[in-house]
C-alpha cells in the first residue's frame, strides 16, 4: 500500500496522448479519512510534512484536497507537471519524492490507475492525498521502490 502526496500540479488542460490507457471500467471509490489517515501540512509551494498512518489501510481508494488549487482542473488525458512524494503504509517511510529534485512531467493516462483515477479534477495549484490500494497501484509484483500489496 502507497500513499502519493501531490502538490504544484499543472495541466495542459487535456492534451491527447499516445500511450495505452488503463482500465477505464474501474469506478473511483473514495472513503472519509479516519483517524488512521496520514496528517499531511506545510504551503502548497514546498515539500510537505507527512505524519506516518496507523492501523490498517482503507481497501478502496482514498482522495483528498488537502489545498484546493484555483488554476484549470486536471482532465484524464491531460499532461500534468507535480511534486509527489510516496510514503510507504506498512512502514510509513518516505520510499520516492520529486521534492529532492524536478517536478515529474507525465501524461496521466501513463500512470497507475491509481493517480488515474484520484488526479482527474485535481486543479492546478492544489495539493492532493491520494491512498492507493495494491489494485490500483502496481499490486503484488511491486514496481520501483514500492514493495508488494
Amino acid at each position: 500500500m502507497s500513499i502519493a502526496l501531490l502538490a504544484g500540479c499543472s495541466t495542459d488542460g487535456g492534451a491527447p496522448s499516445d500511450a495505452p490507457r488503463g482500465d477505464s471500467n474501474q469506478s473511483t471509490s473514495t472513503e472519509s479519512s479516519g483517524a488512521n489517515m496520514p496528517k499531511v501540512s506545510g504551503s502548497a509551494s514546498e515539500a510537505p510534512t507527512i505524519t506516518a498512518p496507523e492501523g490498517a489501510p482503507p481497501i478502496n481508494l482514498v482522495v483528498e484536497d488537502v489545498a484546493t488549487g484555483t488554476g484549470t482542473a486536471a482532465a484524464a488525458d491531460s499532461t500534468l507537471t507535480v511534486h509527489y512524494t510516496l510514503m510507504a503504509w506498512s512502514t510509513g517511510e518516505i520510499v520516492e519524492s520529486s521534492w529532492v529534485g524536478q517536478p515529474a512531467t507525465f501524461g496521466l493516462n501513463q500512470v497507475i490507475q491509481g493517480w488515474q483515477q484520484g488526479i482527474p479534477g485535481m486543479k492546478e495549484g492544489g495539493r492532493r492525498l491520494l491512498v492507493i490500494p495494491p489494485a490500483l497501484g502496481y499490486g503484488e509484483a511491486g514496481g520501483g521502490p514500492i514493495g508488494p500489496n
